[in-house]
């Protein structure tokens, strides 16, 4: 009877020290991944709620203001667009002129 005390003891402590070593792996592995979330993703998902928050007053008003501070700079600028840009969008006003050309008046 002694005997099969001895051989339970090894194993239940093998079992013990096994369960212990998964629970702090995973703690380790849980925390491994909510740090990696956090550094990654929470600026970006400030940016979204900021976004998703256009209905308070607040962010309204400063969206508002940082727009008006791009437009003025932009004014500062000599050429506000580039010279490639102006030519892809005269291109496409000349599409759009000849399209209205086009038009079936009698539908107006």
């Amino acid at each position: 009877m002694d005997n099969k005390n001895q051989n339970r003891n090894p194993s239940n402590s093998s079992l013990k020290f096994f369960f212990i070593k998964l629970f702090s792996i995973s703690i380790a592995i849980i925390l491994i991944i909510n740090f990696i979330f956090n550094m990654i993703l929470s600026d970006r998902l400030e940016s979204i709620d900021k976004i998703l928050g256009v209905g308070d007053r607040d962010t309204r008003f400063e969206i508002r203001d940082k727009i008006r501070l791009e437009l003025e700079k932009s004014l500062e600028q000599e050429n506000l667009i580039s010279e490639q840009d102006k030519i892809l969008l005269f291109k496409l006003y000349l599409k759009i002129k000849e399209e209205f050309k086009e038009i079936d008046k009698s539908k107006l």
